[in-house]
């Protein structure tokens, strides 16, 4: 390993150690800190909900009142008696007594004079007829006004009820005092930016808002046309705020109160704002206890590495030159003759045709495409004996990118014919997310070919041959499996020793194993075998998905 992959790896320790610690505590954590919050929310909007309800069933009960004090009043005396001034001023203070927020009294007939008045100001004889009020309380028998300034010239709102009586029809109206009715309302406030009023159906207030007169205008957030309360989030002037509105039973007015939720929350803010303190103390406190403890244990593995680094390099050279040395010296004397034999013979076969001695035919063309198939697997051979005499001279394997699915398919492809005359199916299943490798392709699908080879001459005929590709943690792994026979369990210790076969004689040399364990070994990569005998036996390749220098590297095989 070089500096840079002790590097990798000390900090692949730390970052796992502090995954394992601080995730859990962090979700932990969040979750308390959603659950707290969302738990205090909840509180607010129920208290801010109740608040609403409470004072729209109190503004609800003012109103009520004043109108069957009213409606009392016209029911009980006659319009002759309820014109009569002395009377009338003596119900006018009778009434005044138990309740001050009336400021006058008048009875109205239906011509829309006033016939009598009782307050303050100078009406007798004003004429509301043309008053749209007036024609309001004359169709419906109820009507409770808007606050507005009329000829009072200052605000306030009306209550007017109509009597029948005798084929007569007559008005009873009161006028109620505004800052009683505002006081109801200005006692919800709370914090710097909390406010409440009444806004009628144009959002016009119909009591003081603390940033707004009455009779101003005034944004509120749209509602539904519910009658219980609504909890609404808003901003203004881009600050976020909270609203609870709800309508009267009365009248087209909505009742808000708004909270400012920043003021609201400033004591779940204020743990917060410690326990964020605290989770980083707690943080710092773990990445450091990590990474000392990591630096020292990569310390001790990197210089019992470089130990074991020299006395492998000694073994594996040794060993190499002892078995492969010969391996490659015969090989490839033995095997490079006839190659070269086999490329001539494709060589003028190709000739002849390309001389056209042989006419043209589908038979022709036949041959052509199977001395070009000659010619391929001719120089994949050569490369391999090449390989060979390069790997006992130690010689680096070429780098790229490869997919190993397509590698496997198109070496499947290779021996399509075999197959197909063998009458064996193969049955390929490949992970589509598979992710590339950084070896060399031409010794992998060497190795991949010579697998294919020994599980068809495993089957002989009338078989099998399964073809995985998955992702193994870090690695990437192809599964070659065949229905042959198996091999015995006595001999799985042994199907990767040079020269060791378990065909008859002559049939093999018995190193193509050997071969594919010092190719793979070579990558960086490893090879398992489990077979069991009557079932068949599977072969287990794993390369890793990012390589980058493997300096003498030897990877352990394993046998289940």
């Amino acid at each position: 390993m070089t500096d840079i992959s002790y590097a990798r790896l000390r900090w692949n320790l730390i970052l796992m150690t502090l995954g394992l610690s601080l995730i859990p505590l962090f979700a932990l954590g969040y979750v308390i800190r959603t659950e707290f919050t969302q738990s205090y929310e909840e509180k607010l909007t129920s208290n801010l909900r109740l608040v609403v309800g409470n004072k729209r069933d109190a503004i609800d009960m003012f109103l009520n009142e004043r109108v069957v004090q009213l409606q009392m009043l016209a029911g009980m005396d006659s319009f002759s008696r309820m014109s009569d001034q002395q009377h009338l001023d003596a119900v006018f203070d009778t009434l005044h007594e138990t309740s001050p927020s009336f400021i006058d009294l008048g009875v109205i007939g239906q011509n829309g004079r006033h016939e009598a008045y009782c307050g303050p100001f100078d009406l007798k004889d004003v004429n509301y007829r043309d008053e749209p009020w007036f024609h309001q309380v004359m169709l419906k028998g109820l009507y409770v006004s808007d606050v507005f300034m009329g000829f009072r010239n200052f605000p306030h709102f009306i209550i007017a009820v109509k009597r029948r009586e005798a084929g007569r029809t007559w008005i009873l109206r009161a006028t109620i005092d505004s800052d009683i009715f505002t006081s109801l309302v200005r006692n919800v406030r709370t914090g710097r930016f909390g406010d409440a009023y009444l806004v009628n159906r144009d959002g016009v207030l119909q009591t003081p808002s603390r940033f707004g007169r009455v009779l101003t205008s005034v944004r509120l957030p749209e509602t539904g046309e519910g009658g219980g309360v609504e909890i609404v989030d808003w901003e203004r002037d881009g600050s976020p705020l909270v609203a609870g509105i709800t309508g009267l039973a009365l009248t087209d007015w909505r009742l808000a109160v708004i909270e400012d939720p920043a003021e609201e929350l400033s004591p779940l803010l204020r743990t917060q704002s410690l326990v964020y303190l605290l989770f980083a103390v707690c943080g710092l406190m773990i990445f450091a206890g990590a990474y000392f403890s990591v630096a020292s244990v990569v310390k001790r593995l990197k210089r019992a590495d470089k130990e074991r680094a020299v006395m492998d390099a000694a073994v594996m050279q040794s060993s190499k030159m002892a078995s492969l040395g010969k391996l490659a010296a015969g090989v490839a004397h033995e095997i490079n003759n006839p190659l070269s034999i086999i490329r001539e013979s494709a060589g003028w076969i190709k000739d002849i045709i390309n001389d056209g001695e042989l006419g043209e035919s589908q038979a022709v063309d036949d041959l052509q495409e199977a001395a070009d198939d000659i010619d391929r697997h001719v120089e994949r051979a050569r490369t391999v004996t090449h390989r060979m005499l390069g790997f006992a001279r130690r010689m680096e394997p070429m780098q790229d990118d490869v997919d190993l699915n397509m590698l496997a398919r198109q070496t499947v492809s290779f021996l399509e014919n075999e197959i197909r005359h063998r009458n064996i199916e193969v049955e390929c299943r490949f992970d589509p997310e598979l992710p590339l490798i950084t070896t060399d392709s031409n010794q992998v699908q060497q190795v991949i070919l010579n697998l294919l080879e020994n599980a068809i001459d495993a089957i002989g005929g009338e078989g099998v041959i399964e073809v995985v590709s998955r992702r193994a943690g870090e690695s990437v792994a192809l599964d070659i499996k065949d229905s042959g026979g198996g091999i015995a369990e006595e001999h799985l210790s042994r199907v990767f020793d040079p020269f060791f076969t378990t065909k008859p004689t002559g049939e093999g040399t018995g190193l193509g194993l050997s071969i594919v364990y010092s190719t793979l070994r070579k990558l960086g990569g490893t090879i398992s075998v489990k077979s069991e005998r009557g079932v068949g036996t599977t072969f287990t390749i794993s390369l890793p998905v990012a390589l980058t220098h493997f300096p003498g590297r030897q990877e352990e095989s394993w046998i289940e």
